[in-house]
């Protein structure tokens, strides 16, 4: 499957970004102080969350060096205390209100779509683990978006419609197959897996080899996008897995950085 271009990428992500912003604008005040399936995090610290890292990547684009003296205060003080992340990260969101925050986000959004298009699309961008390309780099904020905003939509109860943005991070979770064995310090499988999914326009979007494939994955691009981002529990979707290495990459897939984590449990 051909790689989408950078302009395709920055749209995008601007549109994954005004379509949560529809869900929150029409939130009561109160609706933000809800839990979220997020331990710990209210629906307002998934915005804080964004909102942060949007920042962030907007100074790894325009000022790596700050950004660098930034990421090693950062994990300096996460290594001395383990709710360090959460102060550092969340604590200016805390303290402002619901509409405070969502100009909050949608400033550091905005800048960070300007500092995108100003980008050299050659350099690689320094971030929180290796560095990545440009493409890469704006694919991961998109999929960030799309599942923290996943996390409001199912604490409220809103629906939002698939759209073909979801080939960016489900082409993000087929790549991160490896990583997801790595991440745990353990052999990559053997193999090689077939992903075939429905896409919402009912194309079908498909990585790994046509024939010899020691795995096969079927199934819609959305329940595909939520077992990876362990959003859902593979056994609650419609996914079709055989093969070994396919049903036990699909029942442990993390296609974020970060710790090792576990998808929910299934009907949770």
């Amino acid at each position: 499957m051909s790689s989408p271009s950078l302009d395709t990428i920055i749209n995008d992500l601007r549109q994954e970004q005004a379509s949560l912003d529809d869900v929150m604008v029409v939130l009561a005040a109160e609706a933000w102080e809800l839990p979220t399936p997020s331990p710990g995090w209210a629906i307002r610290d998934q915005i804080g969350h964004l909102a942060f890292f949007d920042r962030t990547a907007t100074l790894a684009l325009e000022d790596p060096e700050a950004f660098v003296a930034h990421r090693e205060e950062f994990y300096t003080a996460a290594s001395r205390d383990s709710g360090a992340a959460d102060e550092i990260t969340l604590s200016e969101p805390r303290a402002m209100n619901p509409n405070e925050l969502l100009d909050y986000w949608r400033h550091w959004r905005s800048a960070l779509d300007h500092a995108a298009r100003q980008a050299n699309p050659e350099n690689r961008i320094e971030w929180y683990g290796p560095s990545m390309g440009i493409k890469s780099f704006l694919t991961a904020r998109l999929m960030e978006c799309w599942a923290h905003g996943q996390d409001i939509c199912d604490t409220v109860g809103a629906h939002r419609r698939p759209t073909e943005r979801l080939r960016h991070i489900a082409q993000l979770g087929y790549i991160t197959r490896a990583w997801t064995y790595l991440n745990r310090r353990l052999d990559v499988p053997e193999g090689d897996v077939r992903v075939e999914l429905s896409a919402p326009s009912g194309e079908i979007w498909a990585w790994g080899p046509e024939q010899g494939a020691d795995g096969l994955v079927t199934g819609s691009a959305l329940d595909f996008c939520l077992v990876t981002s362990q959003r859902r529990n593979v056994a609650d979707t419609d996914m079709v897995v055989s093969g070994e290495i396919a049903v036990d990459w699909l029942n442990r897939a993390q296609l974020f950085a970060g710790p090792p984590s576990d998808p929910p449990k299934p009907a949770s």
